[in-house]
């Protein structure tokens, strides 16, 4: 079996709040308790409302609370093209079945 690994997972659209402290809490107490690891990842997808200087503070809050993440997962961004393929993929009528017709899942 492989050890557990989570991410904790906050947009850079503000600073450290109680809420994002509580899901630290318990994202590092789980991950811990159960030997593994916690990945960051930025969720940088508002480009309008993420700011350098709320992930800077994110980090110094976290690294304050001490709360070091083991690695950091690729950021939100990073993965667009990914994204934007894998909807593609998933045009009106790819592969699924209308309920209201007459195929194999119809009335």
């Amino acid at each position: 079996m492989y050890p557990m690994r989570t991410r904790y997972a906050p947009s850079p659209t503000g600073y450290l709040h109680l809420g994002h402290v509580v899901n630290a809490i318990v994202t590092w107490g789980v991950a811990r308790a159960s030997g593994g690891q916690v990945w960051l990842r930025i969720e940088d997808h508002d480009r309008r409302r993420c700011k350098p200087e709320y992930e800077d503070g994110i980090r110094e809050d976290l690294a304050w609370l001490g709360f070091i993440p083991d690695d950091e997962a690729p950021r939100q961004r990073a993965r667009e093209d990914r994204y934007a393929e894998r909807l593609g993929e998933l045009e009106v009528g790819a592969g699924v079945d209308d309920p209201a017709d007459d195929g194999p899942f119809g009335a």
